[in-house]
């Protein structure tokens, strides 16, 4: 007993305790209020239609902004369509080709609606828009069945034939879903995430410890001493930890579509961001640093469009997500893995935050003053020993 008593008077065993609370808090109230209302937010989702069919056709592309719970875009050709897809502005495109009335008429034939879903998303968007194609096909068949049996009825064909007319008609549409940037399995789905948790977790714990060991040697070194070896340290440990990173990825089986020389690139670059910018935090508020750290970790894993779209998010995370660097790393991520366009906006974006918290991190070393400890101990030092320092 006198041993737990012991233990719990000790700061580190009250931080501990104190930290796993604070994880459980702060993640309950930014998951639950990030989360909240996803499903109902599936209008702010997008398709483009490209509609090659005149008659039936333009009928069906007409209806779709009306009878579907997602925003309808019209767009000129499939090449511009697969544009907007590519860069994740739409996320599936209806594609009605010239022959559609045609073939949906004849009664040998079928008549294919194309839709292309971009797997380089979160799973989410997959399974949703799959959903909605079904949709359009039933609502593509209706139209079929009526115009059918309206042109049977209008050439004076008695009701028994007319309606065994409409029932042939009723299976004359069906779905071709095709995929672009196939992701190979659930375990690819979720490296992004996998990576910039394991990224952020451990930029964090690395703050922390390096602002124990800056404190530690803070009698002995100079401020920019300690910043210029942090920089100096900082640096090749994002390159090492993203080397081991991506290897890994690689030699367990990862579906990587730009290469292993990309990736690695691409999360040293972000590691370091990441590393920064827990850094800096720590440096500027010191213990509070490290609360506002893990308050950030779950603002980034929420907003960042890892597990669930950003677009289906409210406001206030879409916003966050914008600025904070996890977002441009899940996304850079999906390009290299998944496919998706160039990372040249998307490094960019890292680059100016990871300038920026060196700012910050060089401010603070410069408005922070050295600790009188040193003069002090020099001076006792020297009275003990009955001199005086030089003038």
């Amino acid at each position: 007993m006198g041993t737990i008593k012991e233990f719990l008077k000790m700061k580190t065993t009250k931080i501990g305790i104190a930290t796993a609370l604070l994880f459980q808090l702060i993640f309950s109230i930014i998951w639950m209020t990030g989360y909240e209302g996803v499903s109902e937010q599936i209008d702010k989702l997008s398709i483009a239609v490209v509609n090659e069919d005149m008659k039936s056709g333009a009928v069906i592309a007409k209806q779709l902004s009306a009878a579907l719970p997602v925003k309808v875009e019209t767009a000129a050709d499939m090449e511009s369509a697969r544009e907007r897809l590519d860069d994740r502005r739409i996320q599936m495109i209806v594609h009605i080709p010239a022959n559609f009335t045609a073939l949906a008429a004849s009664r040998d034939g079928k008549a294919a609606i194309q839709y292309v879903v971009n797997e380089s998303n979160p799973s989410m968007i997959k399974s949703m828009m799959t959903s909605i194609a079904s949709q359009v096909t039933a609502a593509a068949n209706k139209q079929a069945i009526a115009a059918g049996t309206q042109a049977a009825l209008s050439q004076g064909m008695p009701a028994e034939k007319a309606a065994a007319t409409s029932v042939l008609l009723s299976e004359r549409v069906v779905s071709d879903i095709q995929s672009v940037n196939i992701v190979d399995g659930t375990n690819n789905q979720m490296v992004p995430m996998m990576m910039v948790l394991a990224s952020l977790v451990g930029a964090m714990i690395m703050a922390q410890n390096f602002e124990i060991s800056a404190m530690a040697i803070s009698a002995r070194t100079g401020r920019w001493q300690r910043l210029g070896a942090r920089f100096a340290i900082t640096i090749p440990a994002a390159i090492v930890v993203s080397l081991v990173g991506t290897s890994l990825v690689m030699l367990l089986g990862g579906q990587v579509e730009r290469g292993f020389w990309a990736l690695w690139s691409f999360q040293t670059l972000f590691v370091f961001t990441f590393m920064l910018v827990a850094q800096a935090l720590v440096a500027l508020l010191g213990t509070a640093g490290m609360l506002l750290n893990i308050v950030l970790l779950s603002m980034q894993l929420v907003s960042s469009g890892a597990m669930i779209p950003r677009e289906l998010l409210s406001g206030i995370y879409v916003n966050l997500g914008s600025v904070l660097p996890a977002t441009y790393a899940v996304e850079g991520l999906m390009n290299l893995l998944f496919g998706g366009p160039g990372n040249g906006s998307i490094a960019a974006a890292l680059l100016v935050t990871a300038a920026v918290m060196a700012l910050v991190m060089t401010g603070v070393t410069a408005l922070r003053r050295e600790p009188a400890a040193d003069g002090t101990t020099s001076a006792t030092a020297q009275s003990r020993s009955g001199t005086v320092p030089e003038s």
